[in-house]
């Protein structure tokens, strides 16, 4: 088969073709749940799936690259083909996404030389090698080779961040001479020049937008005279970031705008379709005179929801694309009102062929209590390995892209003193002495001092990162402590520094947990880890869930030895996303890392999830 831009649409086989796209990042979702998010976009009557590839996932250290269980995007692709439809491919290098670093990997930022986005040597030779790694998963399943891909777009809302040609030709001169052979695009905000800055003749224009179509639409026309108009980012909600309510948007404007946009002729990408999690430590951040993280939920009140569910939103636009477009019959799982859950193609002998009907839903929350503790310092021995230093180094410098690092140096402090750090916390420090807590700098408060007691002996820096910039200026900063460190006039020297192995806790680690003796109480003092575990039927360890932690205050949860990404008290949202491959029938295991104090040692199996408050 063959795809091209025609004068006024895209061309399939030479016959006029809308596409009906929805955004799923396979990197947000677990890796066995790709299916029946790819089957629902197709059960909303959407013929396309989009994805961004996450470069920093995938060569997490120059040189090597990982494509494999959750970053198996050849894979992906092929459930997408086998789901009948076609698929989008967005490799930026760039992709922002709220995603750590926008998706750049933070080792390119290093030594401080390599020019970002741009016409420079060293960072064109790094995505020339990204590339190519990607070129054999990519080239083959191009709709011309008989695969799902029909575009492919090159960079990502460039317009808004530069204007130069020449690194835009050689980038797509790039994805050319790796065997691409698919239509290119780019994509930016339809306003001032964006559009013609981010942009190349030979790439076709589209626009990112989630209101006023017909206006967007219009301005796109000016910058693209001929071929097909799309959206290829309908921002049909939003993120949320920590402190923050949880953003909604109305179903019904929603597909008022998406009808206005197919009633214009235009194809689309709906950004998103399902927006899943941001897992690990993997979440983006922003700052723009105010740092702010983002949150572990990417749910972006989707048409289907973080837990794989149909929302209101989902059958609204399955009716505005019904006006447009054939739509498949919705199995009664997916009616309004019905479960959201389908029975896999190859599940049970009593499912229909189709797989597509509702298995029961139990209905059951489960109390989990956390009866072995241990303090964070009984751990160390396993989570750790400590280097020297004479001034304090970055994460990156220690070739930590995310988490949390402990800083350790002794002090002689008889009157007490005040600690400073010489620029900026990147991005939250739990300040302590000879084991006891004294108070926490937060870079979200601009945090550079804290007074300290008289002590001689131990001061402990616990850093963590919670999350890169994936937006503006300040995409690609150093993570940690940022300038000396000081006590008074006099800098602190003789640091011995760890990491915290952490996605994943070592084995070990656990080990020592497991064999901890039970503890009694209802409070957790931190940093502590806490573990417990629970017992699920079959039906019951096939459900996703969510994990509720009513009175703990901040830290990362793990179940079954998955990261299920940081919690923090301050909301919005309060519970985690289990997705239901990672439990398992008969005995689970829930393990926190909780930094400061906990109400609670009981969390909560949910079949429910509480994203937060949402804005009056």
């Amino acid at each position: 088969m063959r795809f091209a831009i025609g004068d006024t649409d895209f061309l399939l086989d030479g016959q006029p073709h809308r596409v009906l796209s929805g955004a799923i990042h396979y990197f947000r979702v677990h890796p066995d749940l790709w299916a029946d998010r790819i089957r629902k976009a197709k059960l909303m009557g959407l013929n396309t799936v989009e994805t961004y590839v996450a470069w920093n996932a995938h060569e997490a250290t120059p040189g090597t690259f990982d494509f494999t269980g959750g970053l198996d995007l050849g894979r992906f692709l092929d459930l997408v083909e086998a789901e009948g439809m076609h698929a989008i491919v967005r490799p930026g290098p760039y992709i922002c996404a709220e995603w750590t670093n926008g998706g750049l990997p933070f080792w390119l930022f290093t030594d401080g030389t390599v020019g970002i986005r741009r016409d420079e040597p060293q960072f064109l030779a790094a995505v020339g090698r990204y590339l190519d790694a990607l070129a054999p998963i990519l080239v083959p399943r191009q709709i011309d080779a008989g695969g799902p891909i029909v575009l492919v777009q090159v960079e990502n809302e460039y317009g808004a961040y530069g204007s130069d040609p020449v690194y835009l030709e050689k980038l797509e001169r790039m994805h050319r001479d790796i065997g691409l052979t698919v239509p290119f695009t780019s994509v930016d905000q339809p306003m001032d020049s964006m559009l013609e800055d981010g942009s190349l003749p030979s790439l076709h224009k589209t626009g990112s937008f989630g209101s006023r179509s017909t206006e967007r639409l219009a301005r796109l026309r000016q910058a693209q005279p001929t071929g097909p108009l799309m959206c290829s980012e309908f921002w049909d909600g939003w993120f949320d970031s920590w402190g923050e309510h949880h953003h909604t948007t109305s179903a019904a404007a929603s597909a008022s705008d998406l009808d206005d946009l197919l009633a214009a002729g235009g194809s689309v990408n709906i950004y998103m379709f399902h927006g899943g999690t941001n897992f690990g430590f993997t979440n983006g951040a922003n700052d723009k005179g105010v740092y702010r993280p983002i949150a572990t939920s990417y749910d972006y009140d989707a048409p289907l929801d973080e837990a794989g569910r149909p929302t209101e939103k989902f059958h609204a636009f399955r009716d505005v694309i019904a006006r447009y477009a054939p739509v498949p019959e919705l199995p009664a799982a997916m009616q309004p009102g019905g479960s959201g859950r389908l029975a896999p193609a190859s599940g049970p002998a009593e499912a229909p062929t189709d797989g597509l009907e509702a298995r029961p839903t139990p209905a059951a929350d489960v109390a989990v209590r956390l009866d072995r503790v241990l303090p964070l310092v009984d751990l160390l021995p396993t989570t750790t390995d400590w280097t020297t230093h004479e001034t304090p180094p970055t994460f990156d410098q220690l070739g930590a892209a995310s988490g949390f690092v402990l800083y350790r140096t002794e002090v002689d402090l008889p009157d007490g003193g005040v600690l400073t750090v010489g620029e900026e916390v990147r991005d939250r420090v739990l300040v302590r002495v000879d084991g006891r807590t004294v108070g926490v700098l937060e870079r979200e408060h601009h945090d550079r001092a804290i007074a300290l007691p008289p002590v001689t002996g131990l001061l402990e820096l616990l850093v963590e990162d919670q999350g890169r910039v994936d937006y503006g200026p300040r995409i690609g900063e150093p993570k940690g402590l940022i300038g000396a460190v000081r006590i008074g006039d006099d800098v602190l020297s003789r640091w011995t520094v760890s990491p915290l192995a952490l996605d994943p806790v070592p084995e070990a680690a656990l080990e020592v947990l497991r064999n901890a003796d039970l503890s009694t109480g209802e409070t957790l003092a931190g940093p502590v880890f806490a573990m417990g575990s629970f017992e699920l039927t079959d039906s019951g360890a096939d459900l996703d869930r969510s994990l509720a932690l009513d009175g703990f205050r901040k830290g990362v949860a793990w179940v079954n030895g998955f990261c299920l990404g940081r919690y923090w008290s301050r909301g919005p949202q309060r519970t985690l996303a289990v997705p239901a491959p990672v439990l398992r029938a008969g005995r689970n295991e829930v393990v926190v890392f909780e930094v400061h104090a906990s109400a609670a040692r009981t969390v909560c199996m949910c079949v429910e999830p509480a994203l937060g408050h949402t804005e009056a």
